[in-house]
């Protein structure tokens, strides 16, 4: 007679906190009957945090008791979370219940709050228990096996009765209580620093029974919306082979995606690769943002998305800018084929910058991105020895979505004969596929424009150094390396014409090089 198969172990249900940052750190939320900790300093956000749960919780179907061991009284609580837009009347004292808790742990002790625990639950049917300083229960405690005996019953209310509870609880950072530590499923911490005189938010799982969690730290910030959670981008950006793309597994060349320039589309041999990332390093006023103009025209004239998103200038200023060189983007806009966003660098950090950029993607459905001033993501790291690690993850999801990158790079010198990159994205030199010089040359009292490739990895291209000016029509590249080579080796000679239009006069070369194409010798 064969022996019965022992049954499989029951499949813990999940309970969503409606937050959704933090619930795709815990993959999916907590679990059903679970006993969780959050901790965290004054100020942290742990009430809103749990206020937040609450009303998302009934919100969808459930009913919750928030039961408070502090001075503060529900009425004033309630009265600071009113602004939030998760607020809402409705369900209080029907679905939603305060409860102060106090009274009865200061006459009847711990086991009197037990018991208007357990009964409060019951006649109210809930199926989420919040409680609000449970330090303070902590110092009813006569002694240690008292406290670990009350922390046991909770446990067991809880699995018996079938609710998630919340304990909220202050500390010294760095110092976890020994019994709430190992005898809850489940411990967050909530952490607030100082980065120079910006204060950083920061919230990291440190246990989570019956279940895989995403590690580390992660940025969480509180605004009118609420308790907002941004997990740390190397976390959710990580992708797995089986996720790649064809274009980044096949053999087969990728499509070409122009610039829009017409020369320097033939020294890159027809455009960048599709899905790659190219680098565009120059000074200041040297056309970084131009040459990232011309791209995102060309790819919308040619039925492929394009989002601007920028640091420096508006929406205003930059379809200005495009319309002054002849790529008024207006048509574009309104049909929705080209989006504009700016940021500007000041608050926000790099989760955030991230999580902007990607839902414009994948919300557009965009093929050419040119991010104007990636040094800008130095200015909104916390941690600066993320940032290599970030824009990794950063640079393969937008590959992973076929999306074809430009970013802008200052370079801090205006006249250099090396190539000096701002300190914090010297690194980024190595995860990108492309990268493009522009710089300025002075030779005779006047200034001229010189465009190299420095890199391709998956194509040949023309190594050639050539000039490059900035017209009414926008940047137009020389048709050889003639006059850039005679710049370079000092026997250029201006002409006599005028400067019009902004533009600086036409050499003639001894040489016999070519002017550009519009422009008298």
């Amino acid at each position: 007679m064969s022996e019965l198969a022992d049954p499989p172990p029951p499949t813990l249900q999940r309970i969503p906190s409606g937050i959704a940052g933090l619930d795709r750190i815990l993959h999916g939320g907590f679990l059903k009957g679970g006993t969780y900790l959050i901790m965290g300093p004054p100020g942290a956000g742990k009430t809103i945090l749990a206020n937040q749960f609450c009303f998302n919780h009934i919100a969808a179907g459930g009913s919750a008791l928030y039961l408070t061991l502090l001075a503060e009284t529900s009425s004033r609580m309630l009265a600071n979370i009113q602004s939030f837009a998760f607020f809402t009347l409705a369900p209080i004292a029907d679905t939603l219940s305060y409860l102060s808790g106090f009274s009865v742990l200061e006459q009847e002790g711990l086991e009197g709050l037990t018991a208007l625990m357990r009964t409060e639950m019951r006649r109210h049917h809930a199926t989420l228990l919040v409680v609000d300083g449970i330090t303070t229960a902590e110092q009813f405690a006569s002694s240690a096996s008292a406290w670990q005996k009350f922390l046991h019953d909770l446990h067991v209310s809880a699995e018996n009765l079938g609710f998630t509870t919340m304990l909220l609880s202050p500390f010294e950072q760095g110092r976890f209580p020994q019994a709430q530590q190992t005898m809850v499923e489940g411990l967050i911490e909530l952490m607030i620093r100082s980065v120079d005189m910006r204060s950083v938010r920061e919230l990291q799982v440190r246990k989570f029974r019956g279940s895989n969690f995403l590690e580390g730290k992660h940025l969480y910030t509180i605004t009118p919306a609420g308790f907002v959670v941004h997990p740390r981008a190397e976390a959710i950006l990580a992708v797995s082979p089986d996720e790649l793309p064809r274009a980044l597994t096949s053999s087969e060349q990728p499509m070409r995606m122009g610039v829009g320039i017409a020369y320097l589309d033939e020294m890159l041999r027809q455009g960048l690769p599709s899905g790659s990332t190219t680098l565009v390093l120059g000074a200041s006023g040297t056309g970084k943002t131009l040459l990232g103009s011309h791209f995102l025209m060309d790819g919308v004239t040619r039925g492929q998305k394009g989002l601007y998103f920028g640091f420096y200038e508006t929406p205003a200023q930059l379809i200005r800018k495009m319309t002054r060189f002849g790529l008024d983007p207006s048509r574009f806009i309104a049909d929705g084929q080209l989006e504009l966003i700016w940021q500007p660098p000041v608050q926000d950090f790099l989760d955030v910058l991230a999580e902007h950029i990607l839902q414009a993607v994948q919300r557009q459905g965009v093929r050419r991105l040119f991010l104007d001033g990636l040094s800008s993501f130095q200015q909104s790291v916390a941690s600066p020895e993320r940032l290599d690690l970030f824009l990794t993850a950063f640079f393969t999801a937008l590959r992973t979505l076929d999306v074809t990158t430009i970013c802008s790079v200052e370079l801090p010198d205006l006249f250099s004969p090396t190539v000096a990159l701002p300190t914090a994205i010297r690194g980024a030199t190595a995860l990108v596929e492309n990268i493009l010089l522009l710089r300025y040359v002075e030779l005779h009292s006047q200034l001229y424009r010189l465009v190299s490739i420095m890199k391709m990895r998956e194509s040949g291209y023309d190594p050639a150094i050539r000039e490059f000016r900035i017209t009414d029509s926008g940047i137009e590249v020389a048709p050889t390396f003639a006059s850039a080579e005679a710049i370079l080796t000092g026997i250029a000679h201006s002409s006599s014409s005028s400067v019009t239009s902004g533009v600086s006069p036409s050499p003639v070369f001894e040489t016999g090089a070519p002017p550009l194409s519009g422009q008298q010798p």
